[in-house]
């Protein structure tokens, strides 16, 4: 008996099989190529679909684009926050640990970050507009994450000893928001760079970059006398 189309894509590959693959290989070209130079036509091909088909299952391209998008957002924040949520104490350092599960939630779709920060997206279209809500909730979660390694690494001058705790100086806004702009463009100069270095897992870029951060550590630290 036939199974329906409900359940079953072509060559008797079932839908969700089906639709997992396509979102695959969309999620590839859109982070490869971005969304304007991505064709639904490129994404059937490599899927070994017709584009009538792959039109049935996601509609226009906004809209194939959308449903790679949100699972990639989803899945960074969560990488961030939990990253995060372990504390400034815990090891190893904050930016480090973000780094290893933003790492770790790419591996294998390394190019999705690039869904995320797609500079082509049509100005005012939805895919910009979730896009942007996306990235404006990584930046919100830099923006803390920041503030707090300015005031650990004693960027804020500390307050007097029997100075009351609301008293205490807040770091300067505008390094926060500075040091916010830097990490991003690290992030990806660095998702970019493990991009091109395939053989490099999430866990072994994760100790590179901590073994640069000491090193650049260690540079700026002034010579002892």
């Amino acid at each position: 008996m036939a199974i329906p189309l409900s359940r079953a894509g072509t060559k008797g590959v079932p839908r969700a099989d089906r639709e997992r693959q396509i979102l695959a290989a969309a999620t590839e070209e859109f982070g490869r190529r971005g969304y304007e130079a991505t064709s639904l036509a490129a994404v059937a091909a490599r899927v070994g679909v017709t584009k009538t088909l792959l039109h049935q299952y996601f509609g226009p391209k906004q809209d194939l684009y959308l449903a790679c998008l949100t699972p990639v957002g989803d899945r960074l924040l969560e990488a961030i926050r939990t990253a995060m949520d372990a504390g400034g104490d815990a090891r190893p350092p904050t930016p480090v640990r973000v780094l290893h599960n933003l790492f770790t939630a790419l591996e294998g779709q390394r190019e999705a970050w690039f869904v995320l920060y797609d500079t082509s997206l049509p100005p005012d279209s939805e895919p910009a507009r979730l896009a942007a809500r996306y990235r404006a909730a990584v930046d919100d979660l830099a923006a803390i994450g920041t503030l707090d390694v300015l005031h650990r690494t004693g960027s804020a001058d500390a307050p007097e000893a029997d100075a009351p705790e609301a008293d205490a100086p807040e770091a300067d806004p505008l390094d926060a928001d500075a040091l916010a702009h830097a990490w991003r463009g690290l992030a990806t100069a660095l998702v970019r760079w493990w991009i091109k270095h395939p053989e490099e897992s999430a866990d072994a870029m994760a100790q590179r970059c901590e073994r640069l951060f000491a090193a650049a550590r260690s540079a700026l630290e002034p010579e002892s006398p």
